[in-house]
């Protein structure tokens, strides 16, 4: 961990850079798997399966009895948690169906908008060392309430050809019975492309690594839609003298343990509190099972004291992080000052974790200074918004005349002509 007391203002960008990422390999190797994948199909995948899961898989869709024998490996106990986060992140995600309302803008001119599903839409959950379970409800929830025809998810196998169980009944809870066993860029070449088996889908959601996210980066050039850009996890801490160090290290190692990519940035106004929370973590690291990984990450994050909350608050936007935690007593006080965050968590009970599983929030989230422009996953995410208009014969005689003018003035006369036929028409009759 670095450690910065008071730095320049002058010195705030460099402090917070993100590590950047050698991509020109990455991309030769993502063009290669899609170019693959679109001429020999299913044998493609299964080819990148072999080579880069090392196992070979002759039929990737689930089976039925796959998904019932995993009801039965999952404990009750966590089927109980995960339960309790479904129920939380539908409420949540219900709770932003909006109904439309129509306007007159002038007499005879009505205009509204109507909302409908992205009709297919695939979803990319990781397996690897931490097979991420939560994410199944995450995205399946909203694209089930949105009404997504057809919700493909992908996953990669384990090295028996198996996946993790608490995926497959998680996704079993949330009604996605279209599961298929394969992962990394080649899932993301199938769902862009179509294979025999796997169909092409309009949009892709879901976090991975590196080369899923360029994957993900290279479908668009596909014509397929992506949630958003993705880089590695992230989270930036607010902290001062009435913070508990203990926490504010818990909140940083949670983080940290995604990836040895990920970073962790801890703001104070208080040089105490920067060299407890340091002592707090060396201690907790040492009953972490992921130890090396968070150790790594830790290595390229920074703690950094700053004059006051105001200023962490101005060098926070700055950064625009995945994830915000104000774990001081007087947090609330500061919500109006954010303005680019993907998620925050208000006060010191409010663990980043939280967010991550069951307190009804979405936690795919825009990372790599994206919070700046984009939104987390939410249900608009699975939603196209379709503008309708209607005019009444004094509706086009009224707004008509102000039609004309303006296409005529772009020297557009088929568009004037357009209104004019009619304006004409109904002179006549």
């Amino acid at each position: 961990m670095k450690t910065y007391i008071k730095p320049n203002r002058n010195d705030w960008s460099e402090l917070i850079r993100r590590p950047e990422m050698k991509a020109q390999d990455l991309n030769e190797l993502v063009a290669s798997v899609f170019q693959t994948v679109e001429k020999l199909g299913d044998s493609g995948v299964r080819g990148y399966t072999k080579r880069f899961d090392q196992v070979e898989i002759f039929e990737p869709k689930v089976r039925e009895e796959e998904i019932q024998l995993a009801r039965k490996l999952v404990p009750q106990k966590l089927k109980d948690a995960i339960k309790t986060a479904e129920q939380n992140i539908r409420k949540f995600h219900n709770s932003q169906v909006i109904e439309e309302s129509s306007v007159e803008t002038q007499s005879g001119v009505k205009c509204w908008r109507e909302t409908r599903a992205i009709e297919k839409v695939g979803l990319y959950i990781p397996g690897g060392t931490a097979p991420l379970f939560s994410t199944v409800l995450m995205l399946g929830i909203p694209a089930q309430i949105a009404g997504c025809d057809r919700i493909v998810l992908c996953t990669p196998p384990s090295k028996d050809g198996t996946i993790n169980p608490a995926i497959l009944f998680t996704a079993q809870l949330v009604g996605i019975t279209e599961i298929y066993k394969i992962g990394g860029v080649q899932a993301i070449a199938a769902l862009a492309q179509g294979t025999e088996s796997i169909p092409k889908v309009d949009k892709i959601f879901g976090p991975g690594n590196q080369y899923v996210t360029a994957a993900k980066s290279f479908a668009l050039t596909k014509g397929v839609a992506i949630d958003m850009p993705a880089g590695p996890s992230e989270v930036l801490v607010i902290a001062d003298e009435t913070s508990n160090p203990a926490f504010v290290a818990a909140d940083l190692l949670s983080q940290a343990e995604h990836g040895a990519d990920s970073q962790v940035i801890l703001l104070s106004t208080s040089e105490i509190m920067l060299n407890r929370v340091q002592t707090e973590i060396e201690v907790q690291l040492a009953s972490l099972p992921r130890m090396e990984i968070a150790i790594d990450a830790l290595n390229n994050s920074s703690f950094i004291q700053l004059k006051t909350l105001e200023e962490c608050l101005e060098l926070s936007n700055k950064y625009a992080p995945e994830h915000l935690i104000l774990a001081f007593e007087t947090a609330s006080e500061y919500i109006e000052k954010i303005t680019n965050a993907g998620s925050v968590f208000i006060g010191k009970y409010s663990c980043e974790s939280a967010g991550d599983y069951a307190s009804g929030t979405n936690h795919t989230l825009p990372t790599n200074g994206y919070a700046r422009n984009y939104s987390g996953v939410s249900l608009d995410s699975f939603i196209k918004k379709i503008t309708f208009q209607e005019l009444s014969v004094s509706g086009i005689q009224s707004l008509g005349p102000a039609i004309e003018i303006m296409a005529e003035a772009e020297q557009l006369i088929a568009h004037k002509n357009a209104v004019s036929i009619r304006l004409k028409a109904l002179k006549n009759a």
